[in-house]
């Protein structure tokens, strides 16, 4: 992949589950000057998948705060919930490998049974339902049984073998380094459940592909992700971007800033009469 023309690709991917606060600001300024350092351009794209939780008026207001922000993007904007089709190609793509497993288990069970954790510190999933006979499998999918399909990492990696990806750092244009990925490390991911086709890890893969990113620009916290989405990529035959790890905005107490515990929005401190060099300011741009 080049990292330094004009057919450099890059986006910003936030979810509409809540208002922008500094750190989607920092990701998304940050998105848009590495496009510029590239000469390539910078994308929107929404990351609805979670019905639930992503509201319209969340759209609205991501679009609202970052033209606020001073920045733009190509038309149209792609939206995940616009592309639950081709998820469930990828995903059938796997099963057709025998790559994918139903799993019944809850997250109660999950946690009792688990030996370990993984990267993001949530229980690892021991693998329970790996091993059911056909006949069960069939049994209690047309029963109706809560479902989700897992990604068999042990045989996936048999697949592939050695996997790599491609890391830049501090700048996006500084020269891309390899690095080994460890997907083992996650365990057997959720791919897909039921009445949705997809997950994060499978639905960006897919969409950096049809939009033929070429560069992602994510937060720290994200990087060990990168291990799960190495390994789609391989499966499915789809590009593998040049990665960039981002600092984190933290709050007063050291942690990472979250929708999740209502950390102080940009609406906020809009209303408060801050600017948006004051943003950049706060963010240390």
């Amino acid at each position: 992949m080049p990292n330094s023309s004009s057919s450099s690709v890059l986006r910003f991917a936030p979810s509409p589950n809540g208002r922008l606060h500094l750190g989607h600001a920092y990701s998304a300024l940050y998105t848009w000057n590495a496009a510029k350092l590239l000469g390539g351009t910078a994308l929107l794209r929404i990351e609805d998948i979670d019905a639930e939780r992503s509201k319209p008026d969340f759209v609205t207001a991501i679009f609202d705060d970052l033209h606020w922000l001073g920045l733009d993007w190509p038309q149209p904007v792609m939206q995940q919930s616009d592309r639950l089709d081709a998820y469930a190609e990828a995903g059938n793509v796997l099963r057709d490998e025998n790559l994918l497993y139903p799993c019944f288990c809850s997250r109660s069970d999950i946690a009792a049974s688990a030996e370990g954790s993984d990267p993001d510190g949530a229980p690892l999933y021991p693998g329970t339902c790996r091993h059911l006979d056909r006949g069960e499998q069939i049994e209690r999918l047309e029963r109706g049984d809560p479902v989700q399909f897992r990604l068999d990492t042990e045989r996936a990696m048999d697949r592939v073998g050695m996997l790599t990806f491609s890391v830049v750092g501090p700048l996006v244009t500084d020269r891309p380094q390899i690095r080994h990925a460890r997907p083992e490390r996650w365990g057997d991911v959720v791919l897909q459940r039921k009445g949705t086709p997809t997950s994060y890890h499978l639905s960006v893969v897919v969409d950096d592909a049809a939009q033929a990113i070429t560069h992602v620009t994510r937060g720290r916290d994200m990087e060990a992700a990168t291990d799960i989405h190495a390994l789609l990529q391989m499966l499915l035959g789809l590009p593998s971007p040049i990665y960039n790890f981002h600092k984190l905005i933290l709050d007063d107490e050291g942690k990472k800033l979250a929708k999740s515990k209502g950390s102080e929005t940009l609406t906020d401190l809009r209303a408060k009469g801050w600017t948006p060099d004051d943003v950049r300011r706060a963010v240390g741009l």
